[in-house]
């Protein structure tokens, strides 16, 4: 027979671990994995990757340089990047990739529409092997698709490095400033011009 004291502190446990439960959603409990892309001003692309089904987050920062604690006024070597979290039960790197893709000028690297620069030019960032072999299969299945050779796509496919988090201002510039994130963006020219590289291609 269980004693009213094992009884106790069972139940103790149980409401440990119900708040526990509430106090955390289910999301963090799922497998989440983690992607940096470069591919001009970061505002954009956080913008366009952000609002896809299974990604969890997207923030802005710099990478890929060795500069430590970069800022917005000097990032010298490092990309403006976006680190995605996603969930891969519902979006996979490989679709992921896809997205990136159609979001940016894969035939310029010394910038990206109206923002020019090397801190500006298109990166894909791989954190292991299967990431890297993933980027590669994408960058020839783009090279078919447009027919054209692969060494005419100017992405760069490296390995990451330390991430650093942008200021504040420049996490969710777009929901947060929405008129000037929409000027930006129109006089930049970003939209046309992705609709004359892109198209109506399909995978």
């Amino acid at each position: 027979m269980i004693s009213m004291h094992k009884i106790f502190r069972r139940l103790i446990v149980f409401s440990i671990l119900l708040q526990l439960l509430i106090a955390c959603p289910l999301q963090a409990f799922a497998e989440s994995e983690e992607a940096i892309f470069a591919g001009g001003c970061f505002w954009c692309l956080e913008h366009d990757l952000e609002k896809l089904d299974g990604v969890v987050s997207a923030e802005s920062g710099y990478s890929g340089g060795d500069l430590i604690n970069p800022t917005y006024q000097d990032h010298s070597g490092h990309q403006e990047v976006v680190k995605v979290v996603f969930d891969s039960d519902i979006i996979s790197y490989k679709d992921l990739l896809k997205q990136y893709w159609v979001n940016i000028d894969p035939f310029d690297n010394n910038g990206q529409f109206c923002d020019r620069g090397y801190s500006y030019k298109p990166v894909i960032f791989t954190s292991n092997q299967e990431q890297k072999r993933d980027a590669k299969e994408s960058q020839e299945t783009i090279s078919v698709g447009l027919n054209i050779p692969l060494e005419q796509l100017k992405v760069d496919i490296v390995e990451s490095k330390v991430f650093w988090l942008a200021e504040n201002y420049h996490q969710d510039f777009a929901v947060k400033n929405p008129l000037k994130y929409n000027f930006y963006r129109s006089s930049c020219g970003r939209d046309n011009r992705l609709k004359k590289v892109w198209g109506e291609y399909k995978y």
